[in-house]
């Protein structure tokens, strides 16, 4: 009975996730011909060729990408029976809070990723509005919050930035009527943004909505009787982004946020840190919502 290599299978799925060797020896901390020993011995154990090395960018063969989906399981399992066995036992509780609209496709895969590393840590997840996590934070209730914001305070740190996006009902009309109407939460961080966009390009616009809750605002914009805004890619199903043409203003450049504090939690927050930094780091701007997108915390 023959064993695959573990060092090997490492190896082969850095190269398949970061595109190359060169990206791949530096993510595993091994030096290029290092990498490229582990992938020549892997193809000669197994007898095939694994990538298409004829272009400068490495792409798998179809014998790769058959191997790629459970060379991932085996390396995962080992991790998770490494990380369960021989970890400290760390037990409590940690408090993370997220805005609503920037939990998919990211923070389960996170939280899968977490929960495999500390089992038995119990994990608060809170959702809300920024304004009210930064509150939380600042009394000391929560460990770990993401927010999105245009001007981040000095402690915060800087995980992603994505543009903000008109939206309204799939195929609507809202958007051309005038005046414009336009729903928000009272809370929601981008209300005062989208306002004075609106009123700096004079177009002419009235409330749609007095609510603090986020259904009743998608309702309404999903029924065409209104437009909203969100950052782009993480508009739910029964929304789309508005093809405006120029015909509305721009809304720049949003800021996703992290801000940690250490409650005594120590190395299972360095870690959750971690995985939420890497997790939005692979994220893909444009991701719809709905939660079946890669987000790469899985290689962790």
């Amino acid at each position: 009975m023959r064993n695959l290599d573990m060092t090997a299978l490492r190896s082969f799925v850095a190269v398949a996730d970061q595109g190359g060797v060169t990206r791949a020896a530096g993510v595993l901390n091994f030096t290029q011909s290092a990498v490229s020993m582990q992938l020549k011995r892997l193809e000669e154990m197994l007898d095939v060729v694994l990538l298409d090395r004829a272009n400068r960018k490495v792409t798998l063969t179809p014998s790769g990408e058959q191997l790629l989906g459970y060379a991932r399981r085996i390396v995962e399992m080992n991790d998770e029976a490494l990380l369960r066995l021989t970890s400290k036992v760390f037990e409590g509780e940690i408090v993370i809070g997220v805005p609503h609209d920037i939990v998919y496709p990211v923070i389960p895969r996170v939280l899968q990723r977490f929960n495999a590393e500390f089992p038995r840590m119990k994990v608060n997840l809170v959702s809300g509005y920024t304004s009210l996590l930064k509150e939380e934070f600042r009394k000391g209730t929560a460990d770990v919050i993401l927010t999105t914001e245009r001007v981040p305070d000095a402690d915060a740190e800087l995980l992603d930035e994505r543009p903000l996006c008109w939206i309204g009902a799939p195929g609507g009309s809202a958007w051309r009527q005038r005046p414009i109407r336009y729903a928000a939460a009272r809370t929601c961080m981008f209300r005062p943004t989208a306002i004075s966009a609106l009123e700096d390009a004079g177009i002419d616009w009235e409330n749609a909505v007095e609510t603090e809750q986020d259904r009743t605002v998608e309702a309404t914009i999903s029924a065409d009787l209104a437009i909203g805004a969100m950052i782009e890619g993480t508009e739910p199903l029964q929304l789309a982004r508005i093809a405006h043409d120029g015909e509305l203003p721009q809304l720049g450049l949003q800021k996703i946020c992290m801000y940690a504090q250490d409650r005594g939690k120590g190395e299972v927050l360095t870690r959750l840190t971690a995985i939420l930094r890497t997790g939005f780091a692979g994220a893909p701007a444009g991701a719809r919502s709905s939660g079946a997108e890669e987000d790469r915390v899985r290689s962790l």
